[in-house]
């Protein structure tokens, strides 16, 4: 391709809709335009990245599932059978959901798990059908509350996304590893500096999920993770061993005035202990939708005074003690629920009451709280020395707590837990029976018997990955694309369109290039030499051929993007020499 005769416009000025290195270098260099808020128009040179991110991931799936297409618009009567249609429009409002002209509800796809198990349900009657394997790589839509960085998290957006069925669990554990492989051999071929690590499973549901996360300061994930590689999950599901806590200071249980105490900081400064010796109690209100009916109900937590309520891990516990779909999870209005009673000053036993019946939860480490401190459910007032099962009853115990780096790990108690910022670039799921049984798929096994399929999904995002990889390698010239999804593997770039040996010898290198197989670009724009040379590494192209003053001699100049070294190469030898690097990068 020649520069003069396609689309190409940089930019030199910072846009205003960038809010990261990577997306600045992408709007600069003229690969994306931003429509609207969260849709962005892919030019030219973005489109290549993509198909050849698309062509490196159905490379590594060979073999592995086949691909399919799957419609956009689901019928919402399928969501409804799974039980996440009021989840995705009501609860967390995530879907854009449509109505045709005959009325009929349907879905504008932020995922395919219910039209995955509509059509295997027809393929498959058998044991002998399965497993079954498929894939497809296709648009998504997400209705995101608050789009940013570009095209880290869009409304609309390329993924591949895979469905597998199977007879047995173990079954689907293989697969689960066969996909995982498949995603880092993927990664590792982008050179991309990443994680696989436990995750929450979120909305998509599962017994088990991992996450692909590629590191960087802009991601909005945290990965915790220990040094000897045993262990890493995304802090929303992470566990630690909790830093133990001093022996406490209180021998027999008592009530203390504390006036003008409702920190945990002040009330503990006021009593004379530490934060790990006293237990706190934090009202929510839990809203839920069952039947089409919404309700809410309190939640009170108790938690250790050093430690933070992990919001993710007290929506799962939540949500498995309420009858419905969890639709809103807040920290709750203390003169609805406890009176007007700062929520410094409430104790484990906030009373019920006819219009109020609080589930109670407590931490597993404060579980483990002896002789605490903790609010006496009167302002001002503290008590000290108490116990579970002596001045309070124990409640409903759970892991709620956010796990954090430096405490020790429960593999290893020599290995504290290590922080980092990452981007979910892929997701694996052991979704079981979810899905395959609220849709009614089954299969006969050997034996003669019906039996439910268990199932798995795997995404990774195209779009995603791409933005992904430009924020972890962009500099302060440009983009730095590794060479297996470069929009092209070389730039030929003539200083001098004046000089007739430059031009003849650009024209000569461009056709042996496309002869040796080699994805050139030649820039023949009548430019000066330096916008030329900002615009390739604004590009972020992994080789630059410059054909100037050394022509005389026979000479070209070939630059690495990415290290940024420079060699002279004889005209004839700079095809073999840039093929052998291609080759082995």
């Amino acid at each position: 391709m020649r520069l003069s005769q396609g689309s190409f416009v940089t930019r030199r000025e910072t846009p205003s809709e960038a809010d990261t290195r990577g997306t600045e270098m992408l709007l600069r260099a003229g690969f994306i335009r931003q429509i609207g808020s969260g849709l962005y128009a892919t030019l030219p040179l973005m489109t290549r990245v993509l198909h050849r991110l698309e062509a490196l991931i159905r490379q590594e799936l060979s073999g592995a599932a086949q691909e399919i297409s799957l419609p956009l618009l689901q019928p919402a009567a399928l969501w409804r059978q799974s039980g996440r249609w009021a989840a995705y429009t009501q609860a967390d409002q995530l879907m854009f959901a449509v109505t045709d002209r005959g009325g009929r509800e349907l879905a504008l796809a932020p995922t395919h798990e219910e039209v995955a198990v509509a059509v295997a349900r027809e393929l498959v009657g058998s044991y002998r059908d399965l497993p079954l394997s498929v894939y497809q790589i296709g648009r998504k839509f997400r209705d995101e509350l608050r789009p940013r960085a570009g095209l880290l998290r869009t409304r609309e957006f390329v993924m591949k996304d895979g469905y597998s069925f199977h007879a047995t669990p173990e079954d689907l554990a293989r697969t689960f590893e066969v996909m995982g492989a498949a995603y880092a051999r993927i990664l590792t071929r982008l050179g991309a500096d990443w994680r696989a690590a436990q995750a929450d499973s979120g909305l998509i549901g599962g017994a088990e999920s991992r996450e692909y996360l590629l590191l960087s300061a802009v991601g909005e994930d945290t990965l915790l993770f220990t040094a000897d590689g045993r262990y890493a999950a995304n802090a929303e599901r992470a566990v630690s061993r909790a830093h133990l806590a001093p022996a406490s200071p209180f021998g027999s249980f008592e009530r203390r005035h504390t006036p003008g105490t409702p920190t945990v900081v002040s009330a503990c400064a006021a009593l004379g202990c530490e934060a790990s010796q006293m237990v706190k109690n934090v009202l929510y209100e839990a809203a839920f939708l069952n039947g089409g009916q919404s309700s809410t109900q309190p939640v009170l937590i108790s938690l250790r005074g050093d430690h933070s309520v992990n919001p993710v891990k007290l929506w799962n516990a939540v949500s498995a003690r309420v009858e419905g779909t969890l639709s809103a999870l807040e920290v709750a209005d203390t003169e609805r629920w406890a009176a007007g009673l700062p929520l410094g000053f409430i104790a484990p036993d906030l009373p019920d009451s006819p219009e109020r019946s609080f589930l109670r939860l407590c931490d597993e480490a404060a579980a483990q709280s002896r002789h605490f401190a903790t609010g006496a459910n009167e302002t001002d007032w503290h008590v000290v020395g108490a116990n579970w099962g002596e001045q309070y009853p124990l409640p409903v115990v759970a892991d709620l707590r956010q796990a954090a780096a430096g405490e020790a790990s429960l593999h290893d108690p020599a290995q504290p837990l290590l922080s980092a910022r990452g981007t979910e670039v892929g997701h694996i799921f052991q979704l079981g029976t979810r899905y395959t049984g609220a849709l009614g798929m089954t299969f006969t096994a050997a034996d003669g018997k019906t039996q439910t399929p268990t199932m798995g999904c795997y995404g990774l995002g195209v779009t995603r990955l791409a933005a992904a990889l430009a924020e972890q390698f962009a500099d302060e010239r440009g983009l730095v694309w590794p060479a297996v999804i470069a929009p092209h593997e070389v730039l030929l770039t003539v200083v001098d369109l004046k000089d007739a040996a430059q031009v003849e010898a650009a024209e000569t290198l461009y056709a042996a290039f496309r002869a040796a197989g080699i994805d050139a670009l030649l820039d023949d724009r009548p430019l000066r030499a330096g916008v030329k040379f900002a615009d390739a590494d604004l590009t972020g192209i992994p080789w630059r051929v410059t054909l100037g003053r050394g022509v005389s001699r026979g000479q070209a100049e070939v630059r690495e993007r990415r290290s940024g070294e420079v060699r002279e190469t004889a005209l004839d030898a700079v095809v073999v020499h840039l093929r052998d690097q291609l080759n082995g990068a």
